[in-house]
Protein backbone atom coordinates (compact mmCIF):
# COMPACT_ATOMS: atom_id res chain seq x y z
CA UNK A 1 0.00 0.00 0.00
CA UNK A 2 0.88 3.70 -1.41
CA UNK A 3 1.83 6.41 1.99
CA UNK A 4 -1.71 7.49 1.03
CA UNK A 5 -5.06 5.57 1.70
CA UNK A 6 -5.76 4.72 -1.83
CA UNK A 7 -8.18 1.69 -1.11
CA UNK A 8 -7.36 0.37 -4.27
CA UNK A 9 -5.14 -2.87 -3.30
CA UNK A 10 -2.64 -3.26 -6.52
CA UNK A 11 0.85 -2.30 -7.31
CA UNK A 12 3.55 0.23 -8.04
CA UNK A 13 1.18 3.26 -10.67
CA UNK A 14 -1.77 0.48 -11.06
CA UNK A 15 -2.69 1.86 -7.23
CA UNK A 16 -2.29 5.32 -8.24
CA UNK A 17 -3.92 4.94 -11.63
CA UNK A 18 -7.06 3.56 -10.19
CA UNK A 19 -6.94 5.96 -7.19
CA UNK A 20 -7.64 9.14 -8.92
CA UNK A 21 -9.70 8.76 -12.41
CA UNK A 22 -8.99 11.33 -14.59
CA UNK A 23 -5.21 11.40 -13.89
CA UNK A 24 -4.72 8.47 -13.96
CA UNK A 25 -6.55 7.91 -17.25
CA UNK A 26 -4.38 11.16 -18.36
CA UNK A 27 -1.31 9.01 -17.23
CA UNK A 28 -2.34 6.08 -19.25
CA UNK A 29 -3.44 8.03 -22.36
CA UNK A 30 0.49 9.37 -22.29
CA UNK A 31 2.14 6.16 -22.05
CA UNK A 32 -0.57 4.41 -24.60
CA UNK A 33 0.73 7.28 -27.43
CA UNK A 34 4.34 7.40 -25.93
CA UNK A 35 5.04 3.60 -25.55
CA UNK A 36 2.53 1.95 -28.06
CA UNK A 37 1.35 5.35 -30.60
CA UNK A 38 2.84 5.64 -33.64
CA UNK A 39 6.56 5.90 -34.26
CA UNK A 40 9.51 4.53 -36.17
CA UNK A 41 11.08 3.30 -33.15
CA UNK A 42 9.39 -0.07 -32.05
CA UNK A 43 7.40 -1.10 -29.07
CA UNK A 44 10.58 -3.31 -27.63
CA UNK A 45 12.81 0.17 -28.11
CA UNK A 46 10.58 2.42 -26.77
CA UNK A 47 10.00 -0.32 -23.36
CA UNK A 48 14.03 -0.65 -23.50
CA UNK A 49 14.37 3.29 -23.47
CA UNK A 50 11.34 3.19 -20.36
CA UNK A 51 13.20 0.36 -17.97
CA UNK A 52 16.75 1.93 -18.69
CA UNK A 53 15.48 5.38 -17.52
CA UNK A 54 13.94 4.08 -14.58
CA UNK A 55 16.86 1.61 -14.16
CA UNK A 56 18.72 4.95 -14.33
CA UNK A 57 16.29 6.63 -11.76
CA UNK A 58 16.18 3.45 -9.30
CA UNK A 59 12.74 2.84 -9.18
CA UNK A 60 12.61 -0.96 -9.02
CA UNK A 61 8.87 -1.14 -10.02
CA UNK A 62 8.92 0.55 -13.26
CA UNK A 63 12.23 -0.78 -14.29
CA UNK A 64 10.91 -4.28 -13.93
CA UNK A 65 7.51 -3.72 -15.56
CA UNK A 66 8.83 -2.00 -18.59
CA UNK A 67 11.70 -4.24 -18.92
CA UNK A 68 9.42 -7.11 -18.55
CA UNK A 69 7.69 -5.25 -21.59
CA UNK A 70 10.63 -4.63 -23.44
CA UNK A 71 11.75 -8.78 -23.11
CA UNK A 72 7.60 -9.58 -24.33
CA UNK A 73 8.76 -7.92 -27.50
CA UNK A 74 12.09 -9.06 -27.89
CA UNK A 75 11.46 -12.56 -26.65
CA UNK A 76 15.11 -12.79 -25.61
CA UNK A 77 14.43 -13.50 -21.50
CA UNK A 78 16.14 -9.90 -20.57
CA UNK A 79 19.66 -10.29 -22.17
CA UNK A 80 19.40 -7.27 -23.92
CA UNK A 81 17.90 -5.22 -21.39
CA UNK A 82 20.86 -6.62 -19.09
CA UNK A 83 23.12 -5.80 -21.70
CA UNK A 84 22.36 -2.30 -21.98
CA UNK A 85 21.99 -1.69 -18.11
CA UNK A 86 25.72 -3.14 -17.94
CA UNK A 87 27.20 -1.43 -20.66
CA UNK A 88 25.27 0.87 -23.71
CA UNK A 89 28.87 1.11 -25.29
CA UNK A 90 29.04 -2.74 -25.94
CA UNK A 91 24.93 -3.64 -25.79
CA UNK A 92 24.15 -5.76 -28.81
CA UNK A 93 21.84 -2.74 -30.22
CA UNK A 94 22.01 -0.32 -33.18
CA UNK A 95 24.39 2.94 -33.26
CA UNK A 96 21.37 4.92 -33.28
CA UNK A 97 19.48 2.86 -30.33
CA UNK A 98 22.97 3.44 -28.34
CA UNK A 99 22.61 6.80 -29.14
CA UNK A 100 19.32 7.19 -28.47
CA UNK A 101 19.96 5.42 -25.11
CA UNK A 102 22.44 7.93 -24.21
CA UNK A 103 20.41 10.60 -25.08
CA UNK A 104 17.69 9.25 -22.51
CA UNK A 105 20.12 9.35 -19.92
CA UNK A 106 20.91 12.69 -20.07
CA UNK A 107 17.79 13.64 -20.37
CA UNK A 108 17.10 11.19 -16.66
CA UNK A 109 19.63 13.53 -14.79
CA UNK A 110 18.72 16.81 -16.57
CA UNK A 111 17.07 18.48 -19.98
CA UNK A 112 20.03 20.82 -19.18
CA UNK A 113 22.59 18.08 -19.85
CA UNK A 114 21.52 17.75 -23.80
CA UNK A 115 23.48 19.28 -25.97
CA UNK A 116 23.61 19.77 -29.31
CA UNK A 117 26.18 17.81 -29.97
CA UNK A 118 24.20 14.69 -28.63
CA UNK A 119 21.46 15.15 -31.14
CA UNK A 120 24.09 15.61 -33.76
CA UNK A 121 25.73 12.40 -33.01
CA UNK A 122 22.29 10.34 -32.94
CA UNK A 123 21.44 11.86 -36.16
CA UNK A 124 25.21 10.75 -37.84
CA UNK A 125 23.79 7.63 -36.41
CA UNK A 126 21.10 7.55 -38.20
CA UNK A 127 18.18 8.64 -35.93
CA UNK A 128 16.00 11.03 -37.35
CA UNK A 129 14.42 14.47 -35.27
CA UNK A 130 11.52 12.41 -34.44
CA UNK A 131 12.96 9.40 -33.12
CA UNK A 132 15.24 11.72 -30.89
CA UNK A 133 12.10 13.92 -30.30
CA UNK A 134 10.27 10.67 -28.70
CA UNK A 135 13.59 9.19 -27.12
CA UNK A 136 13.53 12.57 -25.05
CA UNK A 137 10.06 12.49 -24.15
CA UNK A 138 10.50 9.02 -23.12
CA UNK A 139 12.80 9.62 -20.83
CA UNK A 140 11.21 12.61 -19.25
CA UNK A 141 7.58 11.05 -19.47
CA UNK A 142 9.72 8.10 -17.02
CA UNK A 143 11.37 10.30 -14.49
CA UNK A 144 7.63 11.85 -13.75
CA UNK A 145 6.35 8.23 -13.67
CA UNK A 146 8.99 6.98 -11.43
CA UNK A 147 8.97 10.11 -9.38
CA UNK A 148 5.28 9.36 -9.04
CA UNK A 149 5.38 5.60 -8.17
CA UNK A 150 8.46 6.07 -5.45
CA UNK A 151 7.11 9.20 -4.45
CA UNK A 152 3.60 7.84 -3.31
CA UNK A 153 5.46 4.64 -1.57
CA UNK A 154 3.41 2.37 -3.72
CA UNK A 155 4.24 -1.45 -2.99
CA UNK A 156 5.85 -4.32 -5.39
CA UNK A 157 4.12 -6.99 -6.72
CA UNK A 158 4.66 -10.37 -4.13
CA UNK A 159 7.34 -11.90 -6.50
CA UNK A 160 9.41 -11.15 -9.20
CA UNK A 161 7.86 -14.00 -11.13
CA UNK A 162 4.70 -11.52 -11.17
CA UNK A 163 6.39 -8.91 -13.40
CA UNK A 164 6.80 -11.65 -16.37
CA UNK A 165 3.25 -11.67 -16.94
CA UNK A 166 2.85 -8.34 -16.49
CA UNK A 167 4.82 -8.24 -19.62
CA UNK A 168 3.09 -9.77 -21.28
CA UNK A 169 -0.02 -7.93 -21.06
CA UNK A 170 1.19 -4.60 -21.55
CA UNK A 171 3.16 -5.89 -24.64
CA UNK A 172 0.03 -7.38 -25.49
CA UNK A 173 -2.67 -4.34 -24.49
CA UNK A 174 -0.72 -1.48 -23.92
CA UNK A 175 -2.05 1.27 -21.52
CA UNK A 176 -5.42 1.91 -21.96
CA UNK A 177 -7.06 3.17 -19.26
CA UNK A 178 -11.10 1.52 -18.75
CA UNK A 179 -13.94 4.32 -19.47
CA UNK A 180 -14.23 6.16 -16.43
CA UNK A 181 -17.98 5.32 -15.90
CA UNK A 182 -16.40 1.51 -15.42
CA UNK A 183 -13.32 2.68 -13.05
CA UNK A 184 -15.33 1.58 -9.92
CA UNK A 185 -16.46 -2.01 -11.58
CA UNK A 186 -12.61 -2.60 -12.60
CA UNK A 187 -11.68 -1.74 -9.04
CA UNK A 188 -14.26 -4.24 -7.66
CA UNK A 189 -13.31 -7.11 -10.26
CA UNK A 190 -9.16 -6.43 -9.39
CA UNK A 191 -10.07 -6.55 -5.68
CA UNK A 192 -11.43 -9.80 -6.35
CA UNK A 193 -8.35 -11.44 -7.95
CA UNK A 194 -6.19 -10.47 -4.70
Amino acid sequence: MAFIQTGIQQPGILELLFYKGPTGKALSDLAQTLLHGPSTLTLGERELIASYVSKLNDCEFCYESHGAAANAHMNDNGQLLRAVISNVDTAPVSEKMKSLLKIAAKVQKSGREMKAEHVQAAKKAGATDEEIHDAVLIAAAFCMYNRYVDGLGTSLPKAKADYVPMGKRIARRGYKYPPLFMRKFVIWMMSKKN
